[in-house]
């Protein structure tokens, strides 16, 4: 659901639902609410999944911490953000629970639940989640509306979870902050420039596994006579163009180059040099 309050006529509402908003799967799906029609909880994002093959829209950094462990996660088959619920079931459940709905101006908004997700599991192919800062647990009408989204969940026999700051791991913290304070980490275009310094640097790296990633770098700098600093920049923003992968619980830092993944250029070809 929406971070903060946000103004919808009926007629919106209806316009949105016709422009097939909260429908299709991967890289067809519309979310029900873009970063650029709500306000948000800290910083709005708008990040590209190879997964999907499309840009997401996260409303705070909790969304996107907890988007990062989805994409990353290998059983995870489709994420869908902003998922709207339907309006009659919550409404339904909000009468008979005597709990109450979200309104703005008269209108009973859509809910929606921040991720819904899809996975390859034979015993929870589908579930739901919603990003709540502890904080925000202490507002009652916070909880009415958290209720009727467990209800509504529960009635379509899907499994929802409820994730806190609290839950989400301070490595992830600390890494998303690390790669989100390169300029261009939410650009999802892939230049040739970038494409070319990726083959030398993976080369460079498999030669060397159990070195430490950013002792590497800095050998690469000078070997390179470039900025101390630049491979692990362009690392940086090749792990937003997702050509290298790691496990995002462990600190960076840290990472051997065994422990980074180099993916082929050639399976994005068609996403490069893309605009936003």
């Amino acid at each position: 659901m929406a971070k903060s309050k946000y103004v919808l006529t009926e007629k919106q509402i209806i316009k949105r639902i016709s422009e097939g908003r909260g429908a299709g799967r991967l890289s067809g799906y519309k979310p029900w609410l873009y970063v650029n029609e709500v306000p948000s909880e800290g910083r709005s994002q708008r990040v590209y999944s190879h997964l999907t093959e499309r840009i997401h829209h996260v409303l705070s950094d909790l969304e996107f911490a907890v988007f990062l462990l989805l994409d990353h996660n290998p059983a995870v088959t489709d994420i869908r953000e902003q998922f709207p619920l339907n309006r009659d079931d919550t409404l339904n459940i909000s009468k008979d629970g005597q709990l109450w709905h979200p309104s703005q101006g008269g209108v009973n908004l859509v809910m929606s639940s921040d991720f819904l997700v899809s996975t390859a599991s034979k015993t929870q192919p589908k579930f739901a989640i919603q990003a709540k800062y502890s904080k925000d647990l202490k507002d009652p009408r916070t909880i009415e509306k958290l209720e009727i989204e467990r209800r509504y969940w529960q009635l379509k026999r899907i499994p929802w979870f409820l994730v806190t700051d609290k839950e989400i791991d301070k490595t992830v913290v600390s890494n998303i902050e690390w790669l989100c304070g390169v300029k261009g980490y939410f650009d999802e275009v892939i230049t040739d420039e970038l494409s070319l310094t990726f083959g030398h640097i993976s080369a460079y790296f498999v030669q060397h596994p159990e070195r430490k990633v950013v002792d590497l770098c800095k050998e690469y700098d000078m070997a390179y006579q470039q900025d101390l600093g630049q491979s692990l920049y362009d690392i940086r923003l090749m792990c937003a163009a997702r050509l290298i992968t790691f496990d995002i619980r462990l600190p960076f830092h840290r990472l051997k180059a065994k422990e980074i993944a180099f993916r082929s250029v050639s399976l994005f070809g068609g996403h490069r040099n893309v605009a936003s």
